[in-house]
């Protein structure tokens, strides 16, 4: 039931709105000074007062201040009851009724339609007023679910980037040293690599990109990761990059895995023979940077025309077989590494790539840190729009 408080030191203004209110259906708290009034309103918090504005000690006026002043009572409707403001010449005290928070004026004598009308239509501000109220605190409370939800969530992705990257390989020391850059564009990412001897005169070597990024592309590359290095994969020479391809294409059909598919290189090096055996699936050419003297360079660049892995059923990879000279290094990399947009709307493109490459390689033997500086700078967005994967394997 609808409260209501009335606020009146006449008794039988405060007798005739008490009837007129009950009869209305409405639940109605009476009294006769202002001060009882505030403290009424602030025990009963009425959905609408009607108080006098012309009575002794605390007047009607400061009643409002003082309960419009409560951050529980801001939304109360408040009529003032006043001969003020009739005339001509005394609109200041309206005025002044409105900056003290008056939601409506009633003249007297009240005329008893007019007040039920306007008590009527103060009640639905104030419902509506209450609803809004009610919408906004929900939406506050979803914005806090909604928050702590976001909490939760980036604290997982965080725990499983963390997991990501604890995959992936330390660096190589020896005949064969390697250097890494994994910068994921989004906290996950579907670039992954590995490194690891087959045995000890073979290191296999591989780079892969899946489509998408997020949670189910991160997935998708760290259950291609735990296959090659558990080497899970039935019936498969892991030492011939064309059998790994065909068995992962095999077993990674994009239909079976949310049509995501990857790119991937594929490499074997014999370490006595100074060979290197790979294959590619629709990746980017790795780069073998030999060095011709001093200040040259010889670039090869070690691609197919293979489609990439999950595409269709039944695909013949193709191996091709490379001497590798002395002091050579070759770079493996997801294309998130070249195909970085310009302010002109071009791509920065593999091309300027190799020529960073072979800048860095005579300056100071090309530290990919150094690398991945510079294309930061070439980038004139906040962050990268790929993933950025650079692995470097140096032949000594």
């Amino acid at each position: 039931m609808v409260r209501i408080l009335v606020i009146d030191d006449d008794p039988i203004v405060r007798a005739a709105l008490n009837r007129t209110l009950q009869k209305q259906g409405y639940e109605t708290t009476v009294v006769s000074s202002g001060e009882e009034g505030i403290t009424q309103a602030r025990l009963l918090r009425p959905a609408l007062i009607i108080c006098d504005w012309v009575m002794s000690q605390l007047d009607g006026l400061e009643v409002c201040r003082q309960i419009k002043a409560d951050p529980e009572l801001t939304t109360t409707f408040f009529i003032l009851l006043t001969a003020k403001g009739a005339a001509p010449g005394e609109e200041e005290d309206r005025v002044r009724g409105l900056d003290a928070g008056a939601d409506e004026f009633v003249s007297k004598p009240i005329q008893m339609s007019e007040l039920k009308a306007r008590v009527r239509a103060g009640l639905r501000l104030y419902q509506l007023n209450q609803d809004l109220q009610s919408k906004k605190q929900a939406l506050e409370i979803l914005n806090q679910n909604l928050q702590t939800q976001k909490q939760i969530l980036e604290a997982e992705l965080a725990e499983a980037a963390d997991y990501v990257r604890s995959l992936l390989p330390s660096p190589l020391q020896g005949t064969v040293t390697t250097e890494a850059l994994f910068v994921p564009s989004a906290q996950l990412g579907g670039d992954c690599f590995d490194y690891y001897w087959l045995d000890d005169e073979h290191l296999a070597i591989y780079l892969l990109d899946v489509s998408g990024h997020g949670v189910g592309s991160a997935l998708l590359s760290v259950s291609v990761l735990n296959i090659l290095r558990s080497q899970s994969l039935t019936n498969t020479n892991f030492y011939q990059p064309s059998e790994v391809l065909k068995a992962l294409n095999h077993a990674f059909q994009m239909r079976n895995h949310g049509d995501k598919y990857f790119t991937i290189w594929y490499g074997v090096y014999h370490r006595c023979k100074r060979q290197l055996i790979y294959a590619n699936a629709g990746h980017p050419p790795a780069l073998l940077l030999s060095s011709t003297s001093a200040s040259s360079f010889q670039v090869t660049k070690l691609s197919s025309l293979n489609l990439p892995i999950g595409f269709l059923p039944d695909v013949e990879f193709e191996d091709a077989v490379f001497d590798v000279e002395k002091d050579s290094s070759l770079y493996i990399f997801s294309d998130g590494v070249y195909e970085i947009n310009q302010p002109d709307g071009k791509i920065w493109g593999i091309n300027a790539f190799i020529d960073l490459l072979i800048k860095y390689s005579n300056v100071n033997n090309c530290h990919l840190k150094q690398v991945l500086e510079q294309i930061i700078a070439l980038n004139y967005q906040q962050n990268l729009e790929d993933d950025f994967s650079l692995l470097k394997i140096f032949f000594n």
